[in-house]
């Protein structure tokens, strides 16, 4: 269901149903959240690479299996919302490491919302995303709604849930949708190039630049600028700031440690 492998810091997490365009049934979702769970704990790994089996990042819900339990008349068919789709959501969005979803292929419903919950997203030529919920009666999840309108705008936002309207990776690009945009084959890798450089990175920085920015989204001007000069604070202690600052000195590369 979920595949992982370790590289240069860097843990590549692979959604593995290609038969289905990795599509998320019960089972999938809970590996991957733990396996979500365990590289955030890891203290070998830096970075993360998210991405898909085959031809497709992921579909988004196993539709057949939705429809199962419809047919049998469950009474809380989208309990999977707050029991599978929030947690991942939260687990990607929150993460205090550098985390990238590579779009190998077409990305759909919760599928591009992992994606959209990530830091950075490298897409494929032949990629795209589409936000179709409401073409099933449905409204966002998994984040869409508050991660989609922070990358593009209410507006466009708003019209991609509406209209149900497939992007093409271009198009991604042109909007931010996309951090770059590369050809079919090679989105994993590029990822992988630019995790690793993070992993290798100062990363007790790029946790507090997260942290700024997502608080920011939700603060007023001086309670950003608190947390600035909190974290400032905080950095300034760190051994990474002062290799950084003996580099620069010495006009040599600097060597992060994490610490």
């Amino acid at each position: 269901m979920v595949t992982t492998a370790d590289a240069e810091g860097v843990r590549t997490i692979t959604l593995n149903r290609p038969d289905s365009y990795n599509a998320l049934n019960v089972a999938l979702k809970e590996r991957l959240l733990a396996e979500l769970r365990a590289a955030e704990a890891d203290q070998q790994v830096g970075a993360i690479v998210l991405t898909g089996a085959g031809t497709a990042f992921c579909a988004g819900q196993d539709l057949k299996e939705h429809v199962s339990l419809l047919l049998a008349d469950d009474p809380a068919p989208l309990r999977t919302v707050g029991e599978h789709y929030n947690p991942i959501a939260t687990a990607i969005a929150s993460m205090p490491k550098p985390i990238i979803a590579a779009v190998n292929g077409p990305a759909a419903g919760a599928g591009a919302a992992f994606a959209y919950a990530a830091d950075l997203r490298i897409a494929a030529t032949s990629s795209n995303f589409l936000m179709a919920f409401a073409n099933v009666g449905l409204g966002p999840d998994s984040g869409a709604s508050w991660t989609l309108q922070r990358l593009i705008g209410y507006g466009r936002a708003l019209e991609l849930m509406l209209l149900a309207r497939k992007v093409p990776a271009e198009e991604a690009l042109r909007i931010g949708l996309v951090s770059e945009v590369v050809p079919d084959g090679e989105a994993t890798n590029r990822a992988q190039q630019l995790a690793a450089r993070l992993a290798a990175g100062p990363t007790v920085a790029y946790r507090k630049i997260k942290e700024s920015l997502s608080g920011a989204a939700e603060s007023t001007f001086g309670e950003a600028l608190a947390t600035e000069e909190a974290a400032q604070t905080e950095l300034g202690r760190t051994a990474d700031h002062r290799e950084a600052v003996e580099a620069f000195v010495a006009k040599r590369e600097p060597t992060f440690t994490g610490q």
